[in-house]
C-alpha cells in the first residue's frame, strides 16, 4: 500500500504542477489558479462526512478501488485533450471537480485502512510514514516534472499521472486485510450523527479539528500561489516553480521521519502547537523575501513544520478513536482539514488581486502565530495531550 501510494501521488504531483503552471500560462488569473483546488476540495468538503459512514458500511478496499479508476479516468481525458491540442481551462477545473468526487469517498476509506495494517503502538509511526510517503511524492513529482515540463511538455506530465493510477489498485488488489462492516438499520443522517456526537464527547478531539481547519485556511494558500512567487515575485519560470514544490516537499520528508522517530511520544499536542507557530514564522519570512536562497530555507522549514502538524495531529485523532467509528470520525476531520483549504483558497484568491500575494500570505502568517499562542495558553485541552 505505502508503494502503491506513493508511486500514485508522484504521478499526481507531475500532473498539479504541470495543471498549475498550464492554468496560469493559459489564463494569467489568480483566480482561477486558486479555482482550481478550490473545485477539487469542495466535493471533499460537502461529501466526505458521507463518504465517512460508507467507508463504515462497505468493504474499504472496494470504495478506493473505484476512487482510483475514476481519477485516473479523468487524468486519461486531459492527456487524449492536451495531445489534441484542444485543452481548455474549464476541462482542467471540470476534471478536478470529478475527482474531488471521487477523493470524497476514497479519502475517509484510506484513512480508515491504514490504521488496520499495524498494531496500535505503531500507529504514530505508521501515519508519519504514510505522510513521508506523500511529500517524498511532492519532492519527486516536482522534481521529475521540472526536466519532463520542459524537455516534452505538460502532455507527459498528464500521461505519466494516467498510469500511476495503476500502482495502488495493483496494492488493493494484493491486500489480505478485509473489512467486515456491522450489519445496521441506522439512516446515513444517524450515522454522521454518531460520528459527530462521538467527537463531541472526545473533549479534545473537537480542537483538534478546529485546528487542522485553521491550520490549512492559513497555509495552503501560501503553497497554491507559489507559481505567482515563481513568475510575478522572482521572475522566474517553471523550474523555479519546480524547486519551491520540490523543497517544501523535502522539508515535509524530514518533518515526517523526525515525528516518526519520535514513536508514541507524549506530548503530542504540545509538539503541534509549537510546530504550528514555526509554520506561521517560515511564511512570514517567504511572503517578505526577495532572495531565492532565502525562500528555499524558509519553504523548507516551513515544509518540515506542516508535516509535524498534521503528522502529530493525525496520530492524536487515530489514537482517541475506535475501529468501528474510524470512518465517520476521519470523514469529519478530512471535512475539516480539507474545508480550510477550499475556504482558505477562496479567501485568498479574492484578496490575492487586491492586495497581492505577498501581503496575504505574511497575514496568513502572523495569524498562524497567533493562532498557536491562543491554543497554547488559552485552549488547554490541545496541549495537554
Amino acid at each position: 500500500m505505502w508503494i502503491g501510494a506513493c508511486t500514485s501521488t508522484v504521478g499526481t504531483w507531475m500532473q498539479l504542477v504541470a495543471q498549475a503552471w498550464l492554468i496560469y500560462k493559459l489564463s494569467h488569473s489568480t483566480f482561477l489558479l486558486a479555482l482550481d483546488p478550490v473545485l477539487n476540495t469542495i466535493p471533499i468538503f460537502l461529501f466526505s462526512l458521507i463518504g465517512g459512514v460508507v467507508a463504515d458500511r462497505v468493504e474499504r478496499r472496494h470504495i478506493l478501488s473505484g476512487s482510483q479508476y475514476i481519477q485516473m479516468f479523468c487524468a486519461l481525458f486531459l492527456t487524449v485533450m492536451l495531445a489534441l491540442h484542444a485543452i481548455r481551462v474549464w476541462h482542467m477545473l471540470a476534471c478536478s471537480l470529478v475527482s474531488g468526487f471521487a477523493q470524497a469517498f476514497g479519502g475517509p476509506a484510506y484513512s480508515a485502512l491504514i490504521p488496520t495494517l499495524v498494531d496500535k503502538e505503531d500507529m504514530p509511526n505508521a501515519i508519519a510514514l504514510n505522510s513521508m510517503q506523500f511529500n517524498a511524492a511532492v519532492v519527486l513529482g516536482p522534481a521529475i516534472s521540472a526536466p519532463v515540463l520542459a524537455k516534452f511538455g505538460e502532455v507527459w506530465c498528464f500521461g505519466l499521472n494516467t498510469v500511476s493510477f495503476i500502482a495502488p489498485i495493483i496494492a488493493l488488489a494484493m491486500l489480505k486485510v478485509r473489512f467486515a462492516p456491522a450489519k445496521t438499520d441506522e439512516t446515513v443522517l444517524d450515522s454522521m450523527k454518531e460520528g459527530v456526537r462521538f467527537i463531541r464527547r472526545q473533549g479534545a478531539m473537537a480542537g483538534l479539528i478546529i485546528l487542522g481547519f485553521l491550520m490549512t485556511f492559513m497555509f495552503i494558500p501560501m503553497r497554491t500561489f507559489l507559481p505567482v512567487f515563481a513568475k510575478d515575485i522572482f521572475h522566474k519560470g517553471p523550474g523555479t516553480y519546480a524547486m519551491f514544490q520540490s523543497i517544501t516537499g523535502m522539508g515535509s520528508i524530514v518533518g515526517a521521519l523526525t515525528v516518526a522517530s519520535f514513536g508514541n511520544m507524549r506530548r503530542k499536542g504540545l509538539l503541534a502547537l509549537s510546530a504550528l507557530a514555526v509554520l506561521g514564522v517560515t511564511a512570514a519570512v517567504f511572503a517578505v523575501s526577495r532572495s531565492l536562497f532565502l525562500s528555499y530555507a524558509a519553504l523548507f522549514c516551513s515544509g518540515a513544520a506542516m508535516m509535524a502538524v498534521f503528522a502529530s495531529v493525525s496520530s492524536l485523532v487515530q489514537l482517541i478513536v475506535t475501529n468501528e467509528m474510524r470512518g465517520r470520525v476521519m470523514s469529519v476531520y478530512n471535512f475539516a482539514f480539507r474545508g480550510g483549504m477550499t475556504m482558505g483558497n477562496l479567501m485568498s484568491g479574492w484578496l490575492v488581486p487586491i492586495l497581492t500575494a505577498p501581503v496575504v500570505v505574511l497575514a496568513n502568517g502572523l495569524l498562524l502565530i497567533a493562532l498557536a499562542g491562543y491554543f497554547a495558553l488559552a485552549q488547554r485541552r490541545v496541549a495537554a495531550l
